[in-house]
């Protein structure tokens, strides 16, 4: 049974792999603290960036010989394999680790069986322990491992009756400059922001990740099916990595004009959405998938949200609502391919949170009895 040592230990371990957020894809954000034979701490460490040291080296090198005979706390299951870097289990075993506790089994083929090889060492392993909250900060690589696209969280900010905008189309500013500082966090921990052409057109966004001191700019991502963008958007400078997403028979020229390659702009034709608007939804996300993406954030209007949607890849949705009023203009979602109140997507809310003035809502698409 877990103490009260090995609980706040697995919990430092999930603080600490937080730190990693956008900045390890594709492999998962993994924190580990290791203690020694006394039960103190030792080392601490968290998986910094895809290709460098695991978090098990970075703990098991801070804690040097103090390592031997002491327990390392892992948020994900010790790797088995040799990549980019060696496995972690040969480095616990070579470190004198006594004891392994880690808190989500690893689901992907080539680094499973990291507790078989452990056992087979005569070190004691344990799993599970804070695995809820471990699968949490996990969840964006988790929900790639197992769909095989990136997980999505759809952003949206609105006035307390559900408007993004008033009638005339003004939306600067709806919620506080506290919520437009958590949403740059947003971006700063996904892998890709996303926004469609309408959005483009009337805010002219930038996407970058501003204010996250030590961020890792996030792809930016345009899906404009005629390549529509203008010359000088701010989304075509050099600050960050841009895609343009396009038809099949769109006419690029206007993108190449507005300095492709030297802003760091890339193109992509997709195909059309099966319902002959826009572009397919799921082939964006092939797309990004296969560019080492595992987590998007949707920051586009009520009809690419609507979109995504109607294609069932919307993971969790995070609203930001203002105490105001305007009782007309567009709002947050538009068509999504729900006909009756009977199709509605549910939502089980996992989080409310005050941010300045403003209200921060959390929330994932329940799970259906059929579904557990």
């Amino acid at each position: 049974m877990a103490t009260a040592a090995d609980i706040a230990a697995m919990r430092r371990a999930v603080a600490l792999a937080a730190r990693g957020l956008g900045s390890t894809s594709p492999n998962p954000v993994v924190g580990c603290v290791v203690t020694d034979a006394a039960g103190r701490t030792a080392g601490e460490g968290y998986h910094r960036r895809a290709g460098g040291p695991h978090a098990e080296v970075h703990a098991l090198t801070a804690a040097g010989e103090r390592a031997r005979g002491g327990t390392a706390y892992v948020t994900l299951e010790p790797c088995d394999h040799a990549g980019r870097t060696g496995p972690c289990t040969r480095a616990l075993i070579d470190a004198g680790i006594g004891r392994v506790v880690y808190a989500v089994p690893d689901p992907t083929p080539q680094a499973t069986g990291g507790a078989a090889t452990l056992r087979a060492a005569g070190i004691t392993v344990e799993e599970g322990l804070l695995a809820a909250e471990a699968k949490a900060g996990n969840t964006a690589w988790l929900t790639a491992v197992r769909t095989g696209r990136p997980h999505v969280l759809w952003k949206y900010a609105a006035t307390l009756d559900g408007r993004i905008a008033a009638e005339d189309r003004t939306s600067r500013w709806i919620t506080s400059p506290e919520a437009r500082a958590d949403v740059h966090r947003l971006r700063a921990e996904a892998d890709a922001v996303v926004v469609g052409s309408g959005t483009l057109a009337a805010d002219d966004p930038h996407l970058a990740a501003r204010g996250v001191p030590g961020a890792v700019q996030p792809l930016r991502v345009v899906l404009d099916t005629r390549a529509t963008v203008r010359p000088g958007a701010r989304v075509l400078d050099g600050t960050a990595p841009t895609l343009v997403a396009v038809g099949e028979d769109a006419d690029t020229s206007r993108i190449a004009g507005a300095g492709a390659g030297a802003g760091g702009v890339d193109v992509v034709r997709l195909p059309a959405a099966d319902t002959g608007t826009g572009l397919s939804v799921p082939a964006l996300l092939t797309e990004l998938y296969g560019r080492g993406v595992r987590s998007v954030l949707l920051e586009g209007g009520p009809t690419l949200a609507g979109a995504f949607v109607a294609a069932g890849a919307v993971d969790r949705v995070v609203g930001y609502l203002a105490p105001v009023l305007l009782g007309a203009g567009p709002a947050a979602l538009s068509y999504a391919g729900i006909g009756t109140i009977a199709d509605a997507l549910r939502l089980d809310m996992t989080e409310t949170v005050r941010i300045g003035p403003d209200l921060r809502i959390t929330a994932v698409p329940a799970i259906t009895p059929k579904e557990r």
